[in-house]
């Protein structure tokens, strides 16, 4: 596996050194404000692995079991300074009670798509026409985006993580029913606003590789299936910190 992961890795970047000598040879210039010609695109791909947090009823960082969080996805520069993405994720959420009378804790799998919009802060004058000039070796960058959670969580009593030998409560949407919201039980799906930012390193023309931190607000209070025992009125949410590598496809620049 190690051996696999190293020739990737050493496949992309002799692949990325070459592909990116021809990206401003035959595509479409548009310009800025200033007139300045640039070339949107190309077109990256995105992998990415780290962890992921949760914020809701039961309590926030401290009480959490942290969970592993994958995503792949895409990316497009669209201006110099702007790109837009989309991404889909997996990742796992778990967390005790911060209540100890209450001694609640739960588990859940999720699965997540994505749609961002990316600000890069500092310069890059490779996506200029007429610079001529190698990716930038560092970036920062803001973004921000929308899209949809599809969460299946399951609560028990206890304070350390579930185990094969853990009896669950029942589904805090089929024990109360009658309750608002309180209809169908997992998985459900909700609504997520996704803010957040993170750098950049080139590698080469092509790969590049950073760190990435972003915090999810969500539509739903049952993410840990923990509402009506806890504060309804709350909504919860999540956050993921993740090691991302990206690689620019050859375009027909």
């Amino acid at each position: 596996m190690r051996f696999l992961i190293s020739l990737t890795l050493l496949g992309a970047l002799l692949l990325g050194g070459s592909s990116a000598q021809a990206q401003h040879s035959r595509q479409r210039r548009h310009f800025n404000s200033q007139g300045r010609p640039y070339y949107r695109g190309p077109l990256r791909l995105t992998l990415a692995g780290g962890t992921a947090f949760y914020n809701g009823d039961l309590g926030s960082f401290g009480q959490n079991f942290l969970g592993p969080a994958v995503s792949v996805g895409v990316l497009y520069r669209l201006r110099p300074h702007l790109l837009i993405g989309s991404e889909f994720s997996y990742f796992q959420l778990g967390a005790k009670d911060k209540l100890t009378e209450r001694g609640l804790a739960f588990r859940s799998t999720n699965g997540l798509g994505t749609v961002l919009l990316r600000f890069d802060l500092l310069p890059d004058e490779s996506a200029f026409s007429s610079a001529g000039t190698d990716p930038a070796p560092f970036q920062i960058y803001l973004q921000a985006g929308a899209g949809l959670l599809l969460y299946s969580p399951e609560a028990y009593e206890g304070t350390s993580r579930a185990t094969d030998n853990t009896r669950f409560l029942p589904s805090e949407r089929e024990a109360f029913p009658t309750q608002p919201g309180a209809t169908t039980v997992y998985p459900a799906m909700a609504g997520v606003a996704p803010v957040g930012g993170g750098f950049t390193v080139r590698l080469n023309d092509a790969l590049h590789l950073g760190l990435e931190g972003n915090y999810y607000f969500t539509t739903t209070d049952h993410i840990d299936d923990v509402s009506l025992r806890g504060n309804p009125d709350q909504k919860d949410g999540f956050g993921t910190v993740l090691l991302k590598l990206d690689w620019a496809l050859p375009s027909g620049r």
